[in-house]
């Protein structure tokens, strides 16, 4: 199967710029209100990682947090004006993707539910810039760099949906292997457990580990995504060796359903997953 190299907004309709271009507003009204990416995120109630994404262009900021910031930092409407703007390339956002991903990134991005469990590498939605960048810089046969930083923009794209409300519901089993593989090198890799820890203290999201001395495991042929959109039916999504496939029929989801009940059995609770984890950043 060859894979096409997915689109970005600016391929498509140009939006990449209109993003850019309202970071570095966002970046210079912050400066000149005296306020750190930190301040900022804690008064428009996100995190600092995300405020400096937006601020690169990295990501999309969402209306709300505009229509905030522009109050806070006495914009006069600068950032507001834009929203619309920011909502039409949103509905458009799908198509940065290449096709055979494309189903399932809108399936994702309409979610009620989000069920996954990983067993290589940590989940495309839960991943650090860092870490997404050492994945796909990894990856053979090698991407060039464009492609690579395309990748990982549009990945971290993806990650709006932890800002959409209401809030969809989301459950994780990673292996236990995955927190001691230090992808990106050890403090890249420190920064993603510390991330891990963060999501997983939501309070939509349950998230488990996996121990490696489980002597059982219904799943040894791969990880998978059980995925719930509005309104439809839930759906599974498996991705093997660059070979993708979207799973409707329900009688194979059933059998996918079946097998994460008894994966989240066997692995640790919610609780003692995030002690595992503090526990190895030797927080514990």
């Amino acid at each position: 199967m060859t894979e096409e190299r997915p689109e970005r907004p600016a391929q498509v309709d140009g939006t990449a710029h209109l993003f850019r271009a309202l970071g570095r507003q966002l970046k210079v009204l912050r400066e000149n209100a005296g306020l750190s990416q930190r301040e900022l995120g804690v008064a428009v109630h996100c995190g600092e990682a995300l405020i400096s994404s937006i601020e690169r262009g990295v990501r999309t900021p969402q209306p709300d947090l505009l229509e905030r910031a522009d109050e806070l930092l006495a914009a006069g409407g600068v950032l507001k004006a834009a929203v619309e703007d920011v909502r039409e390339a949103q509905a458009k956002s799908r198509t940065r993707h290449p096709d055979w991903f494309r189903d399932y990134a809108k399936a994702e991005a309409e979610a009620v539910a989000l069920h996954v469990y990983s067993a290589q590498a940590v989940h495309g939605l839960l991943q650090t810039e860092e870490y997404a960048r050492a994945v796909f810089t990894q990856r053979r046969p090698l991407l060039d760099e464009e492609t690579v930083e395309k990748r990982v923009a549009d990945r971290l794209a993806r990650q709006q949906i932890f800002e959409r409300w209401p809030l969809p519901t989301f459950s994780y089993v990673l292996e236990e292997a995955l927190l001691q593989r230090p992808i990106g090198g050890r403090a890249a890799h420190e920064r993603q457990l510390r991330q891990l820890l963060r999501i997983g203290r939501l309070r939509n999201v349950e998230f488990q580990v996996m121990p490696t001395v489980r002597e059982e495991h219904p799943s040894l042929g791969g990880p998978f995504n059980l995925l719930t959109p509005r309104g439809r039916q839930q759906v599974a999504y498996i991705e093997i060796q660059g070979y993708p496939r979207l799973i409707t029929d329900p009688e194979e989801v059933r059998i996918f359903t079946e097998r994460y009940g008894i994966i989240r059995a066997q692995a640790l609770t919610p609780r003692e997953s995030l002690s595992l984890i503090e526990k190895t950043l030797g927080e514990r």
